[in-house]
């Protein structure tokens, strides 16, 4: 795996996670968290039917699926949980 900086901070339930993940599942999670932390409301809401949950959002490419928090004060997101279906 590279030692190049995540584009995003990750939980440490993620971290747990990513060990166990095939490289390429680990790059496609770098790359995503990259298109999502251009602009990280462009995916959706990750339950569009909670008003109060508008800064929770999951990304889901493939048989990958993260799920991640705006923190808007800090300019940031965090990434709270990934699921693999590989």
């Amino acid at each position: 795996m590279t030692d190049k900086p995540w584009p995003a901070r990750l939980s440490p339930k993620v971290l747990a996670v990513l060990d166990d993940l095939p490289e390429h599942a680990r790059a496609t999670l770098r790359d995503v968290m990259d298109i999502a932390g251009r602009d990280p409301w462009s995916f959706p809401p990750f339950d569009s039917r909670d008003p109060e949950g508008e800064d929770v959002h999951s990304a889901a490419v493939g048989q990958l699926t993260a799920v991640y928090w705006i923190n808007r004060p800090a300019g940031r997101f965090y990434v709270i949980h990934i699921v693999w279906l590989g």
